[in-house]
């Protein structure tokens, strides 16, 4: 009963032993061709199954387990999007918040009290105003067609003296 506690006893060397003869018995297995290729043929197997299992549930329309990990990445991603989005608004609504503490309702008020006081003015202005319309130039004026046109102007030649 000693031996078993001590650091070289006998479990420990029977752990060894029995993990020593795994790994042969592994190695020999893997090495050995009719065990390789069956190995092979079943990987290979299992491979057509899954595709078979997608084929077949793509038909049923029920998604795989790759469709559902894609759908999930992608409402991570969405939900990563959103945070961010959410963040900028409330940045946003702080500032704005901000805005308001320093005055901007007393600034707009005093916009809208002088733009009222302009609207006053120019009606002032119009009402003062004659209302008739300017009188068009002679240039615009409509012609008669029974009249003939006037003659225009002559120029008068300045004559140099040389």
């Amino acid at each position: 009963m000693a031996d078993e506690d001590t650091p070289g006893g006998l479990r420990d060397r029977l752990a060894r032993q029995g993990e020593d003869a795994l790994g042969k018995l592994a190695q020999e297995l893997l090495e050995n061709p009719l065990v390789n290729s069956a190995i092979a043929r079943a990987f290979d197997a299992r491979e057509r199954a899954v595709q078979a299992q997608e084929a077949a549930m793509g038909a049923l329309n029920i998604p795989s387990a790759a469709d559902i990990e894609r759908l999930t990445r992608r409402l991570r991603s969405v939900s990563q999007r959103m945070e961010g989005i959410e963040e900028a608004v409330d940045r946003l609504d702080q500032r704005l918040a901000g805005m308001s503490s320093s005055g901007l309702e007393d600034r707009l008020g005093a916009v809208e009290s002088q733009l009222s006081k302009l609207g006053l003015e120019i009606s002032n202005l119009a009402g003062s105003l004659d209302a008739a319309p300017a009188p068009l130039p002679r240039e615009q004026e409509r012609l008669k067609v029974d009249e003939p046109a006037p003659a225009p102007p002559k120029r008068r030649s300045s004559k140099k003296k040389a």
